[in-house]
C-alpha cells in the first residue's frame, strides 16, 4: 500500500512540474556539507540564464569537491573569467556534471593540467582528455572549491547536462536536497498597454499596480481599469530556508478567467537560446533601473523554449463593459507558491500618461542590415541584430560617437569602425576603442587595427570613443623583499595592474625558466606555488613582464634566496 501511494505521489509531482524521467538516486551531492544555494537554475543573469546551481561553501575556499557518480573527465578548462577553473565529467548514464570556480583540482588532475600548462607556457588552457584517460569513481575527490573566474564570492557552480545535446537541466531534479519550505517573494506588479489604443489606469505606458496580502495568504491587486490589448510583468524572487539570497523563481503562470494564457518553467533550456532572456525581461527597465521585470507575454523575437502553455502570446484583450479575473502565480521546485489576483474592468478613460515615443531620423528594421555613417566612425548592424524595429538615436562625432542607449538589447554582434588615419603610427599604437559608462569612464573593448582604421565588434549600444593609453602596467612584489631568504614560503605573490586599457598578457621566468603564475584579475594578483619545484639554485632571479592591451610593457626583475 505504501509503495502504491509513493508511486502515485511521484507521478503526481512529475505531472505538476512537467519533469522528465530524471534519475533521483544515481548521483550524490558534490560536497559533504548541507546544500545551501546562492543561485538557482534558470536565474536571470546578464544576457543569459544561469545554467546550474551555485552552492555556498561557508564563505571559504578549499572545501573538498567530489564526483557525483562514476565517470571520466572529458574537459578541463582554466580561464581568467567565466567558470574559472572548471571540470567536466561524463557519466555512463548519459549525463555530464560540471564543477566551476574551483580553487584547484585533485592531485592527479592537477598534475595532468599543470603538465599541459608548462608545455603551452600558459595559465589559461582548455583540454579534452581521451575518454577513459582520467576515470573517477563516485565520491572520489576531484577538486577543491574556490572563487576563480567570474565568481563574486566563494562557491561551487554545479551543472548537470545531457552528454549528447549539452542541454543543462535543473540539478535539483536529480535528488539533490535543499531545505525549502519558504514561499517565493512577489515584489512588484506591472501592466503594459501593448497596442496604440490600449490603456491601463489612464496610462498608455507601462505602469506599476499596487497589491496587498489577504488573510488566506494570497495577494490582491488594486482594481485595474483598462482597455485594449495588455500584458503582465512582475519582479519576484525565490528564497530557500537557510539563505537570504534573492534567487530565481522556478515557474510562473498567468490565467484569465480560469484560462491559462502563459506558463513557463526552468526545467531545462539550451545554450543556443539563452541570450533570448533579453526578450523575456523588460530590457528598457533593466537599462534604466538595474532591475529585471519578467514579462508574461511573448515579445517580438522571443524564441525561448521554456513555455509549457502560451495562448495569444500571453496578451490579454480587455473589452469595454466586461470584467476579468487575472491570476498570476509564481512557484519554486518544492511547490511553494504565491498567487496574485488582479481584478480588471474594461473601460475607456481620459489618459493622464500618453504614449511617448522618441522619433529620430533613423529607423532600424530588425530583419534587414543597417549601415550608418557617424562622421569619425561607421556602424554596421547585420540583419537580426535586434529583436524588433525601433527609432535609433545616433550622435555623430570624430573621436566620440553615440549609438543609442543601452536600453535596447542586441542579439548579435555589430561592428563599429573608427577612422584613425589622422593620427601618426606612433599615436595609433597607444589608441584603442573604449566604451564610456554613465560617468564617462572608458573601458577597453577589443580593438582590431588595420591601415588606419580601428574596428570592434560588440553587442552593447552606448557611447564609444578613441582613448589613449601611454602608461605601462604596474608590477609590485607583495609578500617578499629583494634578496630575502624564502625557505619557509609556500608561494610568491605579486600585484599587477593597468589603469586604462587593462592587462593583456603576462609572463614570468625563474632563473631563466618559464614558470606558471596564476593570475586572479579580481584582486590583480599573480601567484607562483613553490610546489612546482623547478628551483635548482639558492640565488633565484625572478623576472615578470606585463603588457597592456595597446602594447605598453613593463618588466620587474628581483632576486631572492631559497634552499
Amino acid at each position: 500500500m505504501k509503495n502504491t501511494i509513493l508511486v502515485s505521489l511521484l507521478l503526481y509531482t512529475t505531472h505538476i512540474f512537467g519533469q522528465g524521467p530524471y534519475p533521483t538516486d544515481a548521483f550524490r551531492p558534490p560536497l559533504d556539507i548541507p546544500i545551501i544555494l546562492a543561485g538557482t537554475f534558470g536565474e536571470l543573469r546578464s544576457n543569459h540564464f544561469h545554467a546550474g546551481i551555485d552552492i555556498k561553501t561557508q564563505q571559504r575556499e578549499g572545501l573538498p569537491v567530489y564526483g557525483i557518480g562514476d565517470g571520466t573527465v572529458t574537459r578541463i578548462k582554466v580561464a581568467l573569467w567565466g567558470y574559472g577553473k572548471v571540470l567536466y565529467v561524463a557519466h555512463p548514464n548519459g549525463y555530464t556534471s560540471v564543477y566551476g570556480h574551483l580553487q584547484k583540482f585533485s592531485p592527479k588532475i592537477e598534475a595532468y593540467i599543470k603538465k599541459i600548462q608548462y608545455q603551452k607556457k600558459s595559465y589559461e588552457v582548455e583540454v579534452f582528455p581521451d575518454y577513459g584517460e582520467l576515470k573517477i569513481d563516485k565520491g572520489e575527490l576531484i577538486a577543491y572549491s574556490g572563487n576563480t573566474g567570474g565568481s563574486s564570492g566563494p562557491h561551487v557552480h554545479f551543472e548537470i547536462r545531457s552528454s549528447v545535446s549539452e542541454k543543462p537541466t535543473n540539478p535539483l531534479l536529480y535528488g539533490i536536497d535543499v531545505a525549502d519550505a519558504t514561499n517565493p517573494i512577489l515584489e512588484k506588479l506591472y501592466l503594459y498597454p501593448l497596442a496604440e489604443d490600449s490603456q491601463v489606469n489612464k496610462s498608455a505606458e507601462r505602469i506599476e499596480v499596487n497589491f496587498t496580502k489577504q488573510s488566506d495568504g494570497t495577494f490582491l491587486a488594486n482594481k485595474v481599469i483598462a482597455l485594449g490589448k495588455i500584458g503582465v510583468g512582475f519582479i519576484g524572487f525565490d528564497r530557500q530556508d537557510m539563505a537570504a539570497n534573492r534567487n530565481g523563481i522556478y515557474a510562473a503562470s498567468l490565467s484569465v478567467n480560469g484560462k491559462t494564457y502563459t506558463s513557463y518553467d526552468f526545467e531545462s533550456f539550451s545554450f543556443g537560446e539563452t541570450r533570448y532572456i533579453n526578450t523575456l525581461i523588460d530590457y528598457d527597465y533593466l537599462g534604466r533601473y538595474r532591475k529585471r521585470i519578467q514579462k508574461l507575454f511573448k515579445s517580438p523575437g522571443n524564441k525561448l523554449s521554456i513555455y509549457n502553455e502560451l495562448y495569444n502570446n500571453g496578451e490579454i484583450e480587455i473589452r469595454e463593459g466586461l470584467t476579468y479575473a487575472i491570476e498570476l502565480k509564481i512557484k519554486d521546485l518544492k511547490g511553494n507558491n504565491v498567487t496574485l489576483k488582479i481584478p480588471v474592468e474594461g473601460k475607456k478613460e481620459a489618459l493622464k500618461i500618453p504614449r511617448t515615443e522618441t522619433k529620430t531620423e533613423n529607423y532600424v528594421i530588425a530583419t534587414k542590415p543597417n549601415n550608418y555613417d557617424l562622421g569619425g566612425a561607421k556602424v554596421y548592424f547585420p540583419a537580426n541584430t535586434f529583436y524588433e524595429d525601433f527609432y535609433i538615436d545616433l550622435k555623430k562625432g570624430q573621436d566620440t560617437v553615440g549609438i543609442h542607449r543601452n536600453t535596447v538589447p542586441a542579439h548579435r554582434n555589430f561592428t563599429i569602425t573608427f577612422d584613425a588615419s589622422k593620427y601618426s603610427k606612433e599615436e595609433q599604437m597607444q589608441l584603442f576603442i573604449a566604451r564610456l559608462d554613465d560617468k564617462l569612464r572608458p573601458s577597453y573593448v577589443s580593438t582590431y587595427k588595420r591601415a588606419g582604421t580601428f574596428t570592434t565588434r560588440t553587442r552593447y549600444l552606448g557611447t564609444y570613443t578613441l582613448a589613449k593609453d601611454s602608461v605601462a602596467p604596474r608590477i609590485r612584489v607583495k609578500n617578499f623583499k629583494e634578496k630575502q631568504w624564502l625557505n619557509n614560503y609556500k608561494y610568491l605573490s605579486l600585484a599587477i595592474s593597468d589603469d586604462l586599457s587593462g592587462v593583456d598578457t603576462y609572463s614570468a621566468t625563474l632563473n631563466g625558466n618559464w614558470i606558471l603564475m596564476e593570475y586572479e584579475p579580481k584582486t590583480n594578483t599573480l601567484t607562483y606555488n613553490f610546489d612546482d619545484k623547478i628551483l635548482n639554485q639558492k640565488q633565484c632571479v625572478l623576472e615578470v613582464t606585463v603588457t597592456d592591451n595597446v602594447g605598453n610593457k613593463n618588466t620587474l626583475t628581483t632576486t631572492f634566496f631559497r634552499k
